[in-house]
């Protein structure tokens, strides 16, 4: 199915940066658009501007065709061959590891004044920190992610039903093959294959992983307890008592490593909001996207309420935000009148700049008792930032007496600028 989605987040980012003078980097996890964004809207934008064709350089690496490119002499005569005048020229190169010393090629494009350089890099040998140490403070990331439900349920083939939809995209995910595909059993092939076949292949290459029994088991714990506190050394535990493993503490925290590198998961620390500092362990980890983690459980725990959170954690991250996972700390007597500490959890504490909100997430809140206990956290918290409570269903969104925000989870997820 052809369909044109838009990534106007992303695509704005690539022309602010353009002639400043780095090399425009873009990257996340496979099949997540990247290599669509770069040759096909950020082109069009140029088109639009005026930009002749023939200033747009666009190689494909991933080609066969183009594999006598890949050797870095040859893509640099290549591209020096097409720059004919001194007006500005805007170089593409998509899957750019597949060149040896592309660091070397990438530096060199830099010595060409009339040219801006744009790449694309898979993330079996291309990863985020690769940026920062292979170009010696000359690239200028852009990280792309799988499509927001705003983005996803502008090209949603299953009529406007909002509620539909959040279904679908809880169980399907953002990546763009996924949500353009419309035969429900080709979605899931094509999920189950990509992540054994990409994503777990891409990170035993990279790390020349031969006994991969451990890591398989340890992305299906993770995926098992999506929002659940855990940390190496439980789940080293859980590993010595469940599954007779040896595996140590050191290789599991190596291996969620991979998994953050890979971009398939991200990590939530706990933040102690009263005391104003960071608490080591445990955390939370949430995956990049739900129809990746659904498949590696073979579709068989799809619990809403869990899915609902890690749907705002992911939300959250692409606007931005840095997310941790808040603790109050309260003295209180308990039934024998006996002073003690209690711990009350808040979902996430969300910073931007100076701004800060501290967040709820609660699919559903049947009784007065159920949402005294989401916002009983909240209200503990005593200082003057943002409180909000993302709700699922229909509810209205509305200030409730004590100034916390009960938004709607369709009104968060549609309206960027809804706290």
């Amino acid at each position: 199915m052809n369909m044109r989605i838009q990534r106007d987040r992303y695509l704005n980012k690539l022309l602010s940066r353009r002639h400043n003078g780095m090399i425009k980097v873009v990257t996340g996890m496979r099949r997540c658009g990247k290599s669509y964004l770069l040759f096909n809207l950020f082109f069009d934008a140029l088109r639009k501007e005026g930009v002749d064709d023939s200033h747009i350089i666009q190689i494909n690496l991933e080609d066969r065709r183009n594999n006598a490119l890949r050797d870095p002499d040859n893509l640099l005569q290549h591209i020096d061959s097409l720059l004919i005048d001194k007006q500005m020229y805007y170089i593409m190169l998509d899957e750019v590891q597949f060149v040896r010393e592309f660091e070397d090629v990438l530096n060199s494009c830099l010595n060409v004044s009339n040219a801006d350089v744009y790449v694309t890099g898979s993330n079996a040998r291309f990863l985020s920190k690769d940026v920062i140490t292979e170009f010696r403070g000359r690239g200028d990331e852009v990280r792309i992610h799988p499509l927001s439900f705003a983005e996803f349920f502008s090209v949603w083939q299953g009529g406007r039903f909002m509620e539909q939809a959040l279904t679908a995209y809880m169980e399907f995910g953002g990546l763009p093959k996924v949500v353009t595909t419309e035969n429900v059993v080709e979605k899931k092939e094509y999920l189950l294959n990509l992540f054994t076949q990409t994503y777990l292949k891409d990170i035993k290459e990279r790390y020349s992983i031969q006994l991969d029994d451990d890591l398989e088991e340890l992305i299906n714990v993770i995926a098992s307890n999506i929002g659940g506190l855990t940390n190496p050394h439980k789940l080293h535990n859980t590993f010595k008592t469940v599954k007779k493993s040896t595996i140590s503490q050191n290789t599991i925290k190596t291996y969620l490593d991979y998994m953050q590198d890979a971009f398939l998961i991200d990590r939530a620390i706990r933040y102690d909001i009263k005391g104003r500092k960071y608490i080591d362990s445990p955390q939370k980890y949430y995956f990049e996207d739900l129809g990746l983690r659904n498949a590696r459980l073979n579709f068989r725990q799809t619990e809403q309420t869990h899915l609902m959170e890690n749907l705002i954690y992911n939300e959250l991250r692409l606007r931005g935000y840095s997310v941790d996972v808040g603790q109050v700390t309260l003295n209180a007597r308990n039934e024998q009148g006996v002073s003690e500490r209690k711990h009350l959890e808040v979902d996430f504490v969300c910073n931007k700049g100076y701004d800060r909100v501290y967040i709820q997430s609660a699919f559903a809140m049947p009784t007065p008792e159920k949402q005294e206990q989401e916002l009983n956290s909240l209200k503990c918290i005593g200082d003057s930032f943002q409180k909000v409570v993302i709700v699922g269903g229909m509810q209205p969104t509305y200030r409730n007496e004590d100034g916390i925000l009960l938004l709607n989870v369709f009104d968060f997820l549609l309206n960027k600028e809804s706290f």
